[in-house]
């Protein structure tokens, strides 16, 4: 090392001389005029040398740099890490608090945002990200079924009611919806527990119903396990202390939290995709959101119940054929309704409705005006048994007995007088009161024997209603007369009232079949054209569905918020007459009904109710067209070439609703 003084010692300057020899006698590069002289070398090597073992000046190294702090990584770092903490939080708060109502709402708004994205990027002749419309109405059906399912609850409700409306939907979303009818899974008798003692004060199951799970001699049964599960609620059979046979309806216990959150998002994505899709759709929503927010009160559906039955009990054309089961309001409050038990047959089961009776003579099904639950002999349920088994075990007694002893039996009932009951009462709630339930789907209905050998319907769920006004009323009963008889021009003049543009479109999709007293026109399907004139009819297809919907709703502003669900009555009466084989002539049953109630409307004066009365007397001689056209699909059914008058009808709607962009591929009950 040289020293401070900055000159270098003779034996460090010895060993480099040899170097610098040889470098000084080494010739010159190509093109150097000269050789240097090795005095001249050696002094420029050694002064450089001694310049570059000379330390540099405190000066000459300049302002010193300030060591890293990486300030940007850290800052972000403890921003994601507050934004984790917040998330873990809010969502341990959420699941354990809230049921989970903000991660649903999170979830809805993503799946309903890229849907929305989804559909204003492909939603076009040439979709860029995809093969055709149609993989796009498929992965977007996929992604909202799983939404609905994931969610639950009410999501699994609104799935529900749009899957009766499917005929709007294209058909991808028709195949996905077909699923929404399986049942909901059922909350944990904890839950259950926890439900009754928050809406009775306190009091446990066993202090309210009087029952027993430790095996009193004196005390009532009751089953842990639901008899059936839904959406909402879950339904439990339980035996009073009293001895009375009980159907316990409880809410789950989520459903009270999560129903404000999930109705809220309802209402902004339905904003959202009416200004994004030019759709009248948001003016329907208020309405819809009442209705399901009062069938989520229990109080309200026995009030529902028991006007039913005031007005069944007063007309004698079906006092006789239908039953509303008892609600016992000591027992019911907004979240648990208790209501008498029914044995009988659901609508669904075809072959225990028709298969014959082994029941005996002059009796009727269990329970039924006077039949005995049990036959003699047959052992009653006790605490003691509930308390040896298990907390699933099931109870209640089997009430097959009626079978006979090879269990092939059934109700020995005849389908064409069950189905005409069952258009009668929902015609007469259209047309006749004015209070008409909205959810006959086939889990809703039951049929029993009488003991006279007649078939009795039994009505149940009463939460989904909606109320008429004696106008509106008037004017449906108007409206389904002029369908019948193609009066063209009172059908415009109420329509117009209700803010409809297109009478026939809307004719059509009220009667469920092509109405062919307008200026409608089917075009001819071409099969076998190329991909692109495929992709392009679907566009066009689908552009058309768009105008039909505005064409229906027109001025939103009258268009009558009922009959939203006064057409899903109709579509799931039409698809029950359809499950069962089509054994009634459904349009004329209900038109015969909307004019009869127009000569027994006490609202009318007495020249108007005879006016009526008198073209309802030349009505039925119109009626008898359409009896026509239900024999004619009769004959083809039993000759193997049709299905029934419903399933033809069905045939001319799907080749019909082809020039309007709608689809309608399955039944309404497939799945």
């Amino acid at each position: 090392m040289p020293p401070i003084g900055g000159r270098i010692c003779a034996n460090c300057l010895s060993s480099f001389r040899p170097l610098v020899t040889t470098i000084s006698r080494r010739p010159p590069r190509s093109g150097a005029s000269q050789w240097q002289a090795p005095s001249q070398l050696r002094s420029f090597s050694q002064s450089h040398l001694m310049r570059a073992f000379t330390p540099p000046t405190p000066e000459s190294l300049g302002k010193a740099a300030p060591a890293k702090q990486y300030k940007r990584i850290r800052k972000w770092s403890r921003r994601l890490a507050y934004l984790t903490l917040f998330t873990g939080v809010a969502y341990v708060l959420d699941t354990q608090f809230y049921a989970s109502c903000l991660t649903r709402c999170t979830r809805t708004f993503a799946a309903g945002l890229t849907t929305a994205l989804d559909y204003k990027i492909n939603f076009r002749e040439n979709p860029p990200f995809a093969d055709d419309i149609t993989e796009v109405h498929m992965r977007n059906a996929v992604r909202l079924v799983n939404l609905l399912q994931t969610n639950g609850g009410l999501y699994l409700k609104m799935g529900q009611a749009m899957a009766m409306q499917t005929a709007i939907l294209p058909p991808e979303f028709q195949k996905m919806f077909s699923k929404m009818f399986d049942d909901a899974p059922q909350n944990d008798w904890a839950q259950v527990r926890k439900v009754i003692m928050e809406d009775f004060g306190g009091k446990t199951p066993e202090e309210v119903f009087g029952i027993s799970f430790d095996g009193d001699p004196e005390a009532g049964v009751m089953e842990r396990k639901a008899r059936a599960s839904a959406s909402v609620a879950q339904v439990h059979w339980a035996r009073l202390k009293d001895g009375r046979e009980v159907a316990i309806k409880i809410q789950k216990r989520e459903i009270a939290q999560q129903v404000a959150w999930d109705l809220w998002a309802f209402k902004v994505v339905t904003k959202i995709y009416t200004w994004w899709f030019d759709l009248p759709l948001y003016t329907l929503v208020p309405y819809i959101s009442e209705r399901i927010e009062l069938e989520c009160d229990f109080q309200n559906e026995a009030k529902n119940s028991r006007q039913m039955a005031e007005f069944v009990k007063g007309e004698p054309r079906l006092r006789d054929r239908v039953y509303i089961p008892k609600v016992y309001d000591d027992l019911t409050t907004k979240r648990v309704m208790t209501a008498e038990w029914i044995e009988g047959v659901r609508l669904w089961d075809k072959e225990g409705i028709t298969r014959p009776w082994k029941g005996g003579w002059r009796s009727g099904s269990p329970g039924c005006h006077g039949t005995p639950l049990d036959p003699p002999g047959t052992p009653t349920p006790t605490p003691q048994l509930q308390a040896r088994s298990s907390q699933d075990a099931e109870v209640k007694p089997d009430r097959t007995f009626y079978k006979g002893k090879d269990g092939k039996g059934g109700l020995g009932l005849d389908l064409q007088e069950v189905m005409t009951t069952m258009v009668d009462l929902f015609s007469a709630q259209m047309f006749l009161w004015g209070w008409v339930h909205c959810d006959p789907h086939p889990g809703n209905i039951f049929i029993r024997r009488l003991p006279n050998g007649r078939s009795e319907l039994v009505l149940i769920d009463h939460g989904l209603y909606i109320h008429m006004s004696p106008q509106f009323r008037h004017q449906y009963s108007l409206f389904w007369k002029s369908l019948m008889i193609f009066d063209n021009k009172t059908l415009k003049e109420v329509v117009s009232q209700w803010g409809v543009n297109n009478a026939d479109i809307f004719a059509s999709a009220t009667l469920m079949r092509p109405y062919e007293g307008g200026d409608m026109t089917v075009s001819n399907r071409i099969k076998g054209i190329s991909k692109y004139e495929r992709n392009r009819r679907q566009y066009e297809m689908q552009q058309a569905m768009r105008k039909g919907i505005r064409e229906i709703l027109g001025d939103e502003t009258k268009w009558p918020r009922e009959l939203i669900f006064i057409g899903r009555n109709l579509r799931i009466v039409q698809g029950n007459n359809q499950y069962l084989g089509s054994p009634v002539n459904r349009i004329k049953i209900t038109g015969n009904w909307a004019s009869r109630a127009l000569t027994e409307d006490l609202q009318l004066t007495w020249s108007e109710r005879w006016r009526f009365y008198g073209s309802h007397i030349l009505f039925k001689v119109v009626l008898l067209a359409t009896d026509a056209f239900w024999w004619y699909s009769w004959i083809r059914q039993r000759l193997g070439r049709g299905k029934g008058m419903d399933e033809d009808m069905d045939e001319q709607m799907r080749k019909m609703a082809k020039d309007y962009g709608l689809e309608m591929n399955h039944s309404v009950f497939d799945g």
